[in-house]
């Protein structure tokens, strides 16, 4: 016969204890305490809760956006605390700071068909998060996709419209002319470039130093045409330069030789003069004699001796 009372694990049961009027009172109280610490303890979560679903904190960095149903309602753009509906509305995130991204090595063509290795490198903000989130979903790994693909594009209608001697001269104005080539092609996405720079623009290894003998020698027949230049230039200006010279010359001789003429002409008008006038006639033989006198003595010599019938004798004797 089946026993049940076996079967519960109590044959012979007690009867409950009950507490006293105090114990019972204090247990009550202590039952209130901790049902009113669980409804503050619930209240409390549930406030967090809806706090952090109301309560939108913007950080200097960063763009926030507010949606509803998947639709932009507004956007934060200052630092600081906002508000929006909770449970109904979303919000995004979008960074303000400046990326950037490593593009692909990648082959280029030139003007004259030449093949080039480029590897360049992108710096890129979001400048309108409305458009970046609609067109890009707030994706920073979809933006540098198209913002690759638009940056490779202008860097191979830049490079395909210049011969490989002026890319490999000009590489300082390369990166400008490129950024100016993407011109608002980023703007349908909402970010914009901050610059686009080449880290390396290199010719391939198989070919390299073939190009660079033919540069090499390009550059010494454009040296070699430079100096041919100048020296006819120089032949011509030193042309000139004689020429100019020897009419100054021509003229300064000239002009010389009517100084002198005239010298002479007055000088022969006085000695004209000089001989129409017996005393200043005799003065002028008189000095004539002592500079002949003078020239004829010898270096030391004190004493000149003339003959009785020497005409510088008789000049000296008559005066």
């Amino acid at each position: 016969m089946f026993d049940f009372k076996k079967f519960m694990g109590n044959e012979n049961p007690q009867p409950e204890t009950v507490p006293d009027g105090e114990t019972a009172e204090a247990v009550k109280l202590l039952r209130q305490g901790i049902t009113r610490r669980l409804i503050v303890l619930a209240i409390l979560i549930l406030a967090g809760l809806l706090l952090s679903q109301i309560i939108v904190v913007t950080m200097p960095n960063e763009y926030v956006a507010i949606k509803q149903f998947g639709e932009v309602k507004s956007i934060t753009t200052q630092p600081g605390v906002s508000f929006k509906l909770p449970f109904i509305q979303t919000v995004s995130w979008v960074p303000k700071d400046v990326w950037h991204y490593d593009m692909a090595i990648s082959d280029v063509i030139t003007q004259d068909k030449k093949t080039m290795v480029a590897d360049s490198f992108v710096l890129w903000r979001v400048n309108d998060p409305i458009r970046f989130i609609r067109q890009a979903s707030g994706s920073i790994s979809q933006a540098e996709s198209f913002i690759g693909n638009n940056s490779y594009n202008s860097l191979k209608n830049v490079i395909s419209r210049l011969p490989q001697s002026e890319i490999i001269s000009g590489r300082d104005t390369l990166a400008e002319q490129i950024f100016a080539n993407l011109g608002g092609a980023l703007d349908s996405y909402g970010v914009e470039m901050v610059a686009i720079e080449t880290k390396h623009l290199d010719l391939p290894d198989d070919n390299k130093e073939a190009v660079y003998g033919r540069m090499i020698s390009e550059r010494n027949n454009i040296a070699a045409q430079y100096q041919a230049e100048g020296e006819e230039e120089y032949r011509m200006i030193k042309n000139e330069t004689d020429k100019k010279v020897n009419i100054l010359v021509s003229n300064a001789n000239a002009q010389a030789a009517e100084i002198i003429a005239e010298g002479e002409r007055q000088y022969m008008e006085i000695l004209a003069e000089a001989y129409n006038d017996p005393e200043k006639a005799d003065f002028y033989a008189f000095s004539r004699a002592l500079d002949a006198a003078k020239a004829s003595l010898k270096e030391g010599d004190t004493t000149l001796i003339l003959g009785k019938d020497s005409p510088l004798a008789q000049i000296f004797y008559t005066n």
